[in-house]
């Protein structure tokens, strides 16, 4: 399977962290030290995760090397939806008129992306399709409650597109090499960590040591379960791209696997907590920086819980 095509799309409005003071009562020093970020974006009061998809997928469209209309498979991955009958997916269907593709929207939280790769790859393999498109997108902020000084701060919006095929289409193309997910809902405090219930009180992280534990054991677990299914080791990755939940989180994953930290992709200080989205960001953002015959791991953890990785081949 290859990735013919990355990109983003970043709501123009910009909330720093001194915008919380009057709101939770977190300095930016505060915020800044026990998370990394320094600002979010934040969806226009027009814009939600289905408009903020599209506008990835269209960043993305000079950037394949066919028509759209060949894509046969369109899969969402959003935990933060617009509508959740006229899903992320069917939206991108209409809006780009593809007319012959399923179309499907999953959610696992912040590891929806994983999942919505690994379920192309099960298409792919069973030939039902051999073009896709996977669009990640969160609009967090519209979810969030501010006032909560425990996750208020912590989110921001934005969406991501990859394209893909289950042949190679062009030298430049990048190929996935494994998928590894796991659920994880049987572990720690599992549901309980982070949940998002209607009408209840917004996105919610009550144990955010349990999260903090479990993501850095999982994010490396799964990425050792994928290396190990090629034969390769850390030293083999050239970059590294973690989930973006908390910059103490990426930091740690660095001292535990002796990883440089120039290496790792990092967002969070800029964009705060995209949710699934933010690993595909990452990657958009740093395209220029990739050779050929690099190794880029992905690694992500989702509340609920559940974990994922991504080896990808430039």
């Amino acid at each position: 399977m290859y990735i013919n095509a990355v990109a983003h799309y970043l709501p123009s409005q910009v909330v720093n962290n001194d915008y919380f003071l009057n709101v939770n009562g977190l300095s930016d020093e505060w915020i800044f030290q026990r998370t990394g970020i320094k600002q979010r974006r934040r969806a226009a009061a027009n814009e939600n995760s289905n408009s903020m998809g599209i506008e990835a997928v269209k960043a993305a469209i000079s950037k394949i090397p066919y028509s759209i209309g060949e894509v046969d498979l369109i899969v969402g991955a959003t935990y933060t939806p617009h509508d959740t009958v006229g899903t992320l997916s069917h939206v991108i269907q209409r809006e780009f008129n593809i007319k012959n593709a399923a179309a499907v929207t999953i959610t696992s939280a912040c590891s929806s992306l994983v999942n919505a790769v690994e379920i192309v790859e099960g298409y792919f393999a069973l030939n039902k399709a051999s073009k896709a498109i996977v669009v990640a997108s969160e609009n967090n902020t519209i979810y969030s409650n501010d006032s909560d000084e425990k996750s208020g701060h912590l989110w921001g919006d934005g969406a991501a597109v990859l394209f893909l095929s289950k042949e190679e289409q062009r030298e430049s193309d990048m190929e996935v090499e494994v998928i590894t997910t796991k659920g994880l809902g049987h572990v720690g405090k599992g549901p309980q960590g982070v949940y998002l219930i209607p009408k209840h009180e917004g996105i919610v992280m009550p144990f955010g040591k349990d999260v903090f534990v479990n993501a850095c054991t999982y994010m490396i677990e799964s990425l050792e379960e994928a290396m190990k299914s090629k034969g390769y080791q850390f030293s083999d990755i050239t970059y590294l791209i973690p989930h973006q939940a908390n910059m103490r989180i990426i930091s740690q994953l660095a001292h535990l696997l002796n990883f440089p930290q120039e290496s790792i992709f990092a967002n969070i200080e800029e964009l705060g907590n995209t949710g699934c989205a933010s690993t595909a960001i990452a990657l958009s953002q740093n395209l220029n920086k990739l050779k050929k015959d690099d190794l880029v791991g992905v690694t992500v953890f989702g509340g609920g819980y559940s974990c994922g990785s991504i080896l990808i081949r430039v």
